[in-house]
């Protein structure tokens, strides 16, 4: 009994720890690069070895060009996983030149350390996705919970614009582009429009906008969302906004760039976001929008370099996200098309004049009389 309860415990545990085994996606791209050397080295050192791995070293380098279009995917993680074992095996295997050199024996003791890695980043892997397959808020409705309680209801003569999105809706910090907008954020990195449709009531109709901005699409192309899927989400994010009698300004998706991509390999953007995708998907929002009668905001052309037919290098640090300068191209076409949709903000009122004192209507009350 004592035993079964141990098990269960230390099972707990590694359960709780799984999470922190994770890679990120640069640390993915490094171990796939300098396990890419390793086993390349190892050729030079036994040529036989060489010989017999090529096929691996091969499904290795597909996999981790996968996982750069799908960071954290699980079928090109275990493909990587069992093939980096598979090279271990004949390594172990195959007869080695005698003598060995020591730098050899160093590089395949190191490629055995990065297979333990991808073992614990798998497992952990499996943790994370059992634990988003069983999860009760899968929408991320917690995420402005309490924000939404805490915020007061819009004032008359300052029309409320909700903000809902993905990363980036949710790193413009609207507050210090439109200080003088009841402009409320409600962007949620990594968030798919079947995910927003799920926050429409508690994240944008409960707080009772005048409008609201709907950025999606970024996700959804990357995950391989068909273009049809993503048009019914906005089909019921906007009648959900019809239904909560407010105005709707759908934006486009933004270009993406490979700029960047020597600082980081997985800011090579393009191939997970093919720019004949995001025209397509921009090209039915826009006819979509004129049929409904609906706002749309075009930043494509605005934030496109047409000499490389990418986001402009300068308007991205990693080519995906817009930068501060990225974002101060964007927010004039964003106003523009807010005030279009709602009329431009009322004046502020002038101050009341001060009220005249008791003294003076006496003194003016017998400069009357006289």
């Amino acid at each position: 009994m004592r035993a079964a309860l141990w098990m269960v415990f230390t099972a707990g545990i590694a359960m709780a720890q799984a999470p922190s085994a994770l890679m990120t996606t640069a640390e993915m791209n490094a171990l796939c690069v300098r396990a890419g050397q390793l086993m390349d080295a190892g050729g030079v050192a036994a040529p036989d070895l060489g010989r017999a791995v090529g096929p691996v070293i091969e499904n290795v380098k597909q996999a981790c060009t996968q996982l750069k279009l799908h960071p954290n995917g699980g079928q090109p993680t275990y493909a990587l996983m069992m093939n980096i074992r598979a090279y271990l095996e004949l390594a172990d295997a195959i007869p080695k030149p005698y003598p060995f050199p020591d730098v050899a024996r160093q590089q395949l003791a190191e490629v055995r350390e990065e297979a333990a890695r991808l073992d614990a980043h798998f497992r952990a892997l499996l943790a994370s996705k059992d634990a988003q397959l069983v999860t009760a808020d899968i929408d991320d409705l917690g995420r402005y919970a309490e924000d939404n309680r805490k915020l007061p209801p819009p004032q008359a003569n300052k029309p409320r614009v909700v903000f809902l999105g993905d990363s980036i809706t949710e790193l413009w910090r609207l507050n210090e582009y439109f200080p003088d907008r009841d402009f409320i954020n409600r962007g949620i990195s990594g968030q798919i429009a079947a995910q927003m449709l799920g926050r429409m009531k508690q994240d944008v109709m409960d707080l009772r906008p005048a409008a609201v901005v709907i950025m999606a699409g970024t996700n959804d192309l990357a995950r391989e969302i068909s273009l049809t899927a993503i048009e019914d989400d906005y089909l019921m994010l906007a009648d959900l906004a019809a239904a909560g009698r407010m105005k709707v300004i759908f934006a486009s998706v933004l270009p993406v760039s490979d700029a960047h991509k020597n600082i980081d390999p997985s800011y090579e953007r393009s191939p997970s976001h093919p720019v004949e995708f995001i025209r397509a998907l921009n090209d039915w929002m826009k006819a979509f929008c004129a049929q409904r009668g609906c706002m749309f905001v075009d930043y494509f052309p605005a934030m496109l370099d047409n000499n490389t037919g990418q986001l402009g290098a300068d308007l991205s640090d990693d080519g995906l996200h817009p930068n501060a300068k990225g974002y101060r191209v964007m927010a004039p076409l964003l106003l523009e098309a807010v005030d279009k949709a709602l009329g431009p903000p009322a004046p502020a009122a002038r101050p009341a004049p001060p009220a005249a004192s008791s003294k003076t209507k006496s003194k003016r009350g017998r400069e009357a009389s006289k």
